[in-house]
């Protein structure tokens, strides 16, 4: 707050003294910009706790979907495996019935 109050006298000092009027608009532009920059830290100092908590629960979200997407793979495989084996099945004792009737 020193700082901010010693910026006033400057910019007074430095209007009496006829500076340009954009060298003050300078220094004014560039202690708001100095200060919005503070702000700005202080706000992501604060709020930095809150967003390590959603990160994590984002990962643990996203690992859960994976988590889901492979088991229903695993269980789709599962399905094609027996279903395969039901046709080979099938399929050999149909062989098996014709062989019985051709002899």
């Amino acid at each position: 707050m020193e700082r901010v109050q010693e910026l006033i006298p400057l910019a007074k000092e430095m209007m009496a003294q006829k500076s340009s009027r954009k060298l003050v608009k300078l220094y004014v532009l560039g202690g708001v910009l100095a200060l919005f920059g503070v702000v700005l830290g202080l706000v992501e100092t604060v709020c930095s706790p809150f967003t390590a908590a959603s990160r994590q629960r984002e990962e643990e979200a996203a690992v859960a979907a994976l988590r889901a997407s492979l088991e229903r793979q695993t269980r789709r495989t599962q399905a094609l495996l027996e279903k395969g084996k039901q046709q080979e099945a099938i399929v050999c004792s149909k062989a098996l019935s014709k062989r019985q009737h051709a002899s």
